[in-house]
């Protein structure tokens, strides 16, 4: 790490969006995140209180913004009261960015809900935000403070590594995800394939075709979310349909909205594979779910910005760790 002098002492706080990753996350950083109290009045408002001095030190606030909204509500809260407790820096750690799929104008008198969203933290107060793979990479464009946009790509790569296929296949489930997918290709060291689908509306989908060698192969579909797992039951039956041996489905975000989790269920996938980015209650897991966590890609991130450090350090020691097992292979 660096030699760059450290900031104020570390605060970490935390929503309620997702406190068992907040507390994992601060569990790996030797803190707490339980220094504030929040509830709500009758009438639905949200009150926000920081409990533990604020003052001149370098405060985090874990909070994805999953709908509802209330989460972001809550986010904005935590910042202002940041602010005006004299935080010397407050940064805003988003593992799940909501409302990035409202990214463009795609049709006439709609709003951008991503840049919205973006002028709301920084109009609070943050100085900075931590992401985790947001919708299109353009969306740290709407930010007017620094954005640090972090992978799961190493959290995942890791895990399937560990299986050891031999004839494995990258599928894209659209051409949006393909950059993504010929990543996860290059790191597992397997072939790429993409499915050539149309959203004919809003959560529907309709596959095409399958470009790329499947048949008898081992699958791998990757994607940023899984919301009603309509595209991705499709595809996993796509696949299995053209010859493809065994599929896998790896997802950052698992919103699983709507009838996704009896979807996936009853499709033939081999195993679904997301992180805890949010927070996934008992109802909505089945038996062929694994949850991997990003807690300890946040805590790193947090400690090489606490530190004035670079913060693309995290990916390029883990990118010379993945060369090296490729030489020694």
């Amino acid at each position: 790490m660096e030699d760059s002098p450290v900031r104020g002492p570390l605060l970490l706080l935390a929503g309620r969006a997702n406190p068992p990753l907040a507390t994992e996350i601060a569990e790996q950083l030797g803190t707490t995140a339980d220094g504030v109290t929040i509830h709500n009045f009758a009438d639905g408002e949200i009150f926000v209180r920081i409990d533990r001095n604020a003052r001149g030190r370098d405060v985090f606030i874990i909070q994805p913004t999953v709908a509802n909204a209330d989460n972001i509500m809550e986010l904005l809260l935590l910042i202002d009261a940041a602010r005006r407790a004299s935080a010397e820096h407050v940064t805003a750690v988003v593992p799940y960015f909501g409302y990035g799929r409202q990214d463009r104008k795609d049709q006439p008198r709609v709003s951008i809900g991503a840049k919205l969203i973006a002028n709301l933290i920084a109009a609070a107060g943050a100085d900075r935000l931590v992401s985790i793979d947001f919708h299109q990479h353009q969306i740290q464009g709407f930010f007017d403070i620094p954005v640090d946009h972090l992978y799961a790509a190493p959290v995942f790569t890791e895990y399937f590594r560990g299986k050891q296929f031999s004839n494995l296949v990258v599928v894209a489930p659209d051409v949006g995800s393909g950059k993504m997918a010929r990543g996860f290709a290059k790191r597992l060291g397997a072939t790429f394939a993409i499915i050539d689908k149309r959203r004919p509306a809003a959560n529907v989908s309709e596959i095409l075709n399958v470009v790329g060698e499947v048949e008898g192969r081992t699958c791998l579909i990757t994607d940023d979310m899984i919301d009603t797992g309509g595209t991705i039951a499709q595809a996993v039956g796509a696949l299995k349909d053209r010859g493809a041996e065994r599929v896998y489905v790896a997802a950052t975000h698992a919103l699983l909205s709507a009838t996704a989790v009896e979807r996936l269920a009853a499709s033939p996938l081999e195993e679904l594979v997301v992180t805890n980015t949010i927070l996934i209650p008992e109802a909505k897991r089945f038996d062929r779910m694994r949850i991997l966590s990003v807690a300890d890609l946040l805590a790193r991130a947090i400690t090489y910005i606490h530190s004035n450090a670079s913060v693309s350090k995290l990916f390029e020691l883990r990118d010379r760790k993945e060369r090296a097992r490729v030489a020694l292979a």
